[in-house]
């Protein structure tokens, strides 16, 4: 027994050296930096306006502003945590989980996969929600072009999440994170295009009426029916909207190991992290801004496809396009992860299984120079998990609560807490030291924010199953 579990610890030990000869990084700054705008910017942009409309003036841009501090702080701590011991000499971890695992206990890497995990497969929802949600605003408006603003232009989305589903199961057969930088520039080029259109729109809009909408304490009671309790949980579920378009720490690490280096993998990435995150809140503020200037109090849940914009239709119908083309490539983002560990499980567990290592290549019809190389295990796995996703999504398609607590369950733990405890670790920062006092403070803040953005979204979820009828998606 002992001879066979030292065999299969040399064999485990072999594979993951072969795995690592074979693993290419050949990223930089500037693929980097395309990754990170992928993974940020997406369909938690859409819903800046609203949010801002919730907190007022003040509020509203003081947080969005406190949310990028606290993200990009946060992310150069778990940079400095891809190697260990050491940020620049230590040994790698390809993964968020391997990252934990390397610096604190066994209860933490629990805790991590089921946060990193859950809010990865919550993003797969989130972003299935938004496209279908998209593809049915350019149908609306072009009925509303046709027909008329006060024509009735519903929409069901069942028939669109099930074509985006589908859509995804044939670009996950594409090559793991770092052979995708094409679709991540290619996502992040059509996240800037909607945003800024969503911004054109905004300030043309705002220049129509000559004045500035809202208030300084944000939207309030006695306003198409929003009682005081209402208007407490909607402005937890801003907080976790705001929460939720930062979000993107779960996948940094995996970003990180798509880098070359030199220059060590730690300066590049904070240097990332640093242009995704000034370019993504430079656009959140003036789109959130903007957007509730043009809007006030009666700003739309999603600017883009909540009834905020009709014309002109080939303006708003591109935008939305482009929600799509993006959320294409950032689905993909969040989803590699959960494939590549999913898979690496699988080969582990049955090293000499046919089925899931021979390897099939296929050329594609209208790229004669290119192939497509996939087994069967990750044809059906991959299948699998997205249609598992679709379905969920066809069953709660609740774009602002869905993006609220995602972004409260995941922006503490994912964001603030795991990157603060592996760096307090590796800078052996212990218990009293000023440095310790102002990070666990800063823990406790984000964690106490986290929860009460949970139960705001939670409360808007449960009033939302009341009035909702499965698989009847209309917008």
């Amino acid at each position: 027994m002992e001879e066979k579990e030292a065999d299969d610890h040399e064999r485990g030990d072999r594979m993951q050296e072969k795995e690592e000869e074979s693993h290419e990084r050949e990223g930089n700054v500037w693929s980097a930096t395309a990754h990170v705008v992928t993974a940020v910017i997406g369909s938690g942009v859409l819903a800046l306006a609203w949010s801002v409309a919730q907190l007022g003036w003040v509020v509203g841009p003081t947080v969005l502003m406190g949310f990028a501090w606290v993200t990009y702080y946060t992310s150069t701590l778990l940079a400095d945590c891809y190697r260990c011991p050491h940020p620049i000499t230590g040994t790698r971890n390809r993964t968020y989980m391997d990252a934990v695992r390397s610096y604190l206990g066994p209860t933490e890497v629990l805790m991590c996969g089921i946060a990193q995990y859950a809010n990865l497969w919550g993003a797969m929802l989130g972003y299935t929600i938004t496209a279908a949600a998209s593809m049915m605003a350019v149908k609306r408006s072009n009925c509303f072009h046709r027909n008329g603003h006060s024509a009735k232009c519903n929409a069901s989305g069942n028939l669109f999440m099930m074509v985006f589903g589908a859509s995804e199961i044939f670009l996950s057969q594409l090559p793991s994170l770092e052979k995708i930088t094409w679709l991540s520039v290619a996502a992040a080029v059509m996240s800037f295009a909607y945003s800024f259109i969503g911004l054109c729109l905004s300030v043309v809009k705002l220049a129509s009426h000559g004045e500035f909408k809202g208030s300084l304490a944000g939207a309030g009671t006695g306003i198409n029916g929003v009682t005081a309790s209402t208007k407490t949980w909607h402005v937890l579920q801003a907080l976790g909207n705001i929460a939720f378009a930062y979000t993107f720490a779960e996948v940094l690490i995996e970003i990180q190991d798509t880098l070359k280096s030199p220059p060590p993998e730690n300066k590049t990435m904070k240097k990332a992290s640093m242009c995704g995150i000034g370019l993504t809140t430079a656009f959140y503020l003036s789109l959130g801004c903007i957007g509730y200037a043009a809007f006030g109090d009666n700003a739309p849940g999603n600017i883009l496809t909540g009834f905020g914009f009709y014309e002109p239709f080939w303006l708003v119908d591109i935008a939305n396009l482009c929600i799509v083309l993006h959320l294409l490539g950032a689905y993909q983002v969040y989803a590699q992860p959960i494939f590549a560990s999913a898979e690496k499980c699988i080969a582990s567990k049955w090293p000499q299984a046919e089925f899931i290592h021979t390897i099939y290549t296929f050329r594609l019809p209208f790229a004669k120079a290119t192939s497509l190389s996939l087994t069967l295990s990750t044809l059906i796995l991959r299948s699998i998990f997205i249609a598992f996703a679709t379905l969920v999504a066809m069953l709660f398609p609740f774009f602002n609560a869905i993006l609220g607590l995602l972004g409260a369950l995941s922006f503490w733990p994912l964001t603030v807490y795991f990157p603060v405890s592996m760096y307090m670790v590796q800078a052996k920062i212990t218990r009293g030291m000023p440095k310790w006092v102002l990070l666990q403070g800063l823990s406790f803040i984000c964690l106490a924010v986290s929860l009460l953005a949970s139960i705001g979204s939670v409360t808007d979820i449960v009033e939302s199953l009341k009035h909702a009828t499965p698989f009847q998606t209309h917008y």
